[in-house]
């Protein structure tokens, strides 16, 4: 419509730049409960299409949800994409108020594409954030875990009992943490997470990542939740020449857990291991095996989660 304007919002830690149409100058608010209502009440007395701001890590979570709850139509894009969006507008200069001006040009290119509601998706709610921060704060843990283990094999003698001292407080916290990750998993998501779990590969860490950064999954078609994962073989030809398809972009944390997933299911599920093992006797090799296997383990949770159906060999070697 002539008279909806489009909205772009550049997010820090303390302040958000507010570009509102194809105004040349920028609003600054505060990044907190009272600048997120200031915000709204501004933005209320315009008619607002679309608005776009960055993933910052946490800092965009707070306003996008209050401007969801307000009404507000809001897309949470990848920060890569904006600056490739910037590049190809000729926006090399980077500030905070040119990337609020640059993110409201976005927002009204998203705004005219006839598949502009894909872009939109529900912000999670306060099970779902809690979820997450659970599940990310586990893979800290791992992480440290393992690098402290590699340490120990190549440390002094001197220092080894610290390493090891320290290795039994990260054990302990992560065995904490899976305790509660269940818990929130039984309380909230109890039939999603037991369906998951009739997967023969698929184990409480995997299912809790599923569901914590997946959120979409049963909700979209097969190549969708394929591509938005990163298993999807994407082209490269041009011209006469046809390049080598390759995965890429996509959720990597999703994409690691799937991977893992996998490789159990190679050895326990019995239409996971045949689909690698045909695989490998039709001369492909084995990374392209086991990202096989992992987009046909996502294709089937997906099929599972829309129709509430828990595994079943049959249906799954169909």
């Amino acid at each position: 419509m002539a008279n909806q304007i489009a909205v772009g919002i550049d997010i820090s830690k303390k302040t958000m730049d507010v570009a509102i149409g194809h105004e040349q100058s920028t609003a600054i608010f505060s990044n907190d409960g009272a600048g997120h209502q200031a915000l709204i009440e501004v933005l209320k007395s315009h008619q607002v299409s679309l608005i776009v701001m960055e993933a910052t890590g946490q800092y965009q979570l707070a306003c996008a949800c209050a401007l969801q709850a307000a009404g507000f139509a809001v897309v949470v894009i990848n920060p890569r994409q904006a600056r490739d969006f910037a590049k190809a507008m000729g926006r090399l200069v980077k500030t905070d108020s040119v990337d609020a001006r640059m993110l409201a040009e976005l927002a009204q290119v998203l705004n005219q594409r006839p598949d502009r509601d894909r872009f939109i998706k529900p912000m999670p709610d306060q099970a779902q954030q809690h979820l997450h921060a659970l599940v990310l704060r586990r893979r800290q843990l791992v992480r440290l875990l393992v690098s402290e283990r590699q340490r120990k094999h190549m440390a002094h003698a001197e220092v080894v009992q610290d390493i090891a001292e320290l290795m039994e407080v990260l054990a302990k916290q992560l065995e904490t943490l899976d305790q509660r990750i269940a818990e929130h998993l039984a309380q909230y998501q109890s039939d999603l997470a037991a369906l998951l779990k009739s997967v023969k590969g698929v184990g409480p860490a995997t299912a809790a990542t599923l569901i914590s950064e997946l959120p979409e999954l049963g909700q979209l078609k097969a190549k969708q939740i394929c591509a938005l994962v990163g298993v999807a073989p994407m082209n490269r030809d041009s011209g006469q020449a046809r390049g080598k398809r390759i995965i890429c972009g996509g959720r990597a944390t999703v994409r690691s857990a799937l991977y893992m997933a996998a490789i159990v299911a190679m050895r326990f599920n019995a239409v996971i291991r045949q689909c690698y093992e045909r695989l490998l006797a039709a001369g492909k090799p084995k990374k392209v095996a086991i990202v096989a296997c992992m987009r046909k383990l996502l294709v089937i949770m997906n099929a599972m989660v829309r129709t509430g159906r828990p595994w079943n060999d049959h249906l799954a070697s169909a």
